[in-house]
């Protein structure tokens, strides 16, 4: 087998959609995307998860082990009544990564929006993805020790 370039205009696997086409075409998984984030978000203000069972039960919790989601519901339910510090108290790990997530959202949007669009570096990408897996276990651990001020 020989190896052939690809023909000219194509950008690769995954990336054409993201760079070819209207505005609003390649704007459809952002808004789809950040459109359910906020339907989601509306859904927790108006039905408090601070009620025992009114999202379901975690499978976790009930095992008497905390994850790191834990308590996320709550912490978006106290983010949109403005209460950081209830936030924070429910998951910390969540309100500290919030802003990182939404900075991703809007840098992917406007990527999206201008066309413009930067393919991740890989390892660059692989790093981030095993730190925040070793942030979230460290995270864990500490939140399930006896007493600790990380519980839910």
């Amino acid at each position: 087998m020989t190896a052939t370039a690809p023909p000219t205009g194509t950008l690769g696997p995954g990336t054409g959609a993201a760079r070819t086409g209207s505005r609003g075409r390649r704007m459809v998984a952002p808004a789809v995307t950040i459109g359910g984030l906020a339907l989601a978000t509306l859904a927790l203000h108006v039905r408090d998860p601070h009620q025992h069972g009114s999202w379901g039960l975690c499978p976790s919790a009930a095992m008497g082990v905390y994850c790191p989601g834990c308590g996320g519901l709550r912490a978006v339910n106290d983010l949109t009544n403005g209460d950081l510090g209830a936030a924070a108290s429910s998951n910390l790990l969540l309100v500290v990564l919030l802003p990182v997530a939404v900075l991703w959202l809007l840098r992917w949007s406007w990527g999206r929006w201008t066309g413009r669009v930067r393919e991740p570096d890989p390892r660059l990408t692989r790093t981030v993805w095993w730190s925040l897996a070793a942030v979230a276990l460290v995270f864990v651990v500490l939140r399930n020790l006896p007493g600790s001020w990380l519980a839910p």
